[in-house]
């Protein structure tokens, strides 16, 4: 069964914070998911990130792990990330 985290708040925007601070393009963190097995293109990442796609959770464990984030970072609401 393939399950998908459905983004009731932007989680979208906590990613693109946490890139950021990351020094990260979309394109190196769809790049390093893909090496972890994960299928993932920039484009599909952009979408997540403007909260337009589903993240799968298999997915979110990744980013966790890419971005070397927390789950409370990840999913905080609207809480500035500090950098």
């Amino acid at each position: 069964m393939d399950q998908r985290i459905v983004q009731d708040q932007n989680i979208g925007q906590n990613l693109r914070l946490l890139r950021l601070r990351a020094d990260m393009t979309q394109e190196q963190v769809s790049q390093k998911l893909q090496l972890m097995g994960l299928p993932m293109s920039r484009e599909i990442y952009a979408q997540i990130e403007m909260g337009r796609h589903h993240i799968p959770i298999t997915v979110l464990q990744g980013l966790k792990m890419v971005l070397k984030a927390e789950w409370d970072e990840m999913l905080a609401l609207a809480e500035p990330l500090e950098k």
